[in-house]
């Protein structure tokens, strides 16, 4: 298993160059996500994007 493993991403550097900022880019995507979506859940409520049509509800309203 080990070969394996040493075969396929460490043996060339350019492979393991390349696993290195694939692997940094995913994970970098996958943690801005999953904040993301936890921000929102914690701050379900109080963003713009919750209250905007209460606001343009109410401009509407008035003209």
């Amino acid at each position: 298993m080990a070969s394996i493993i040493y075969n396929t991403f460490f043996k060339r550097n350019s492979v393991f160059v390349s696993t290195v900022f694939l692997s940094a880019f995913t994970f970098s995507i996958g943690f801005d996500l999953a904040t993301s979506a936890w921000w929102d859940a914690h701050n379900r409520g109080k963003q713009w994007k919750d209250i905007r049509h209460k606001y343009l509800q109410a401009a509407e309203d008035e003209e």
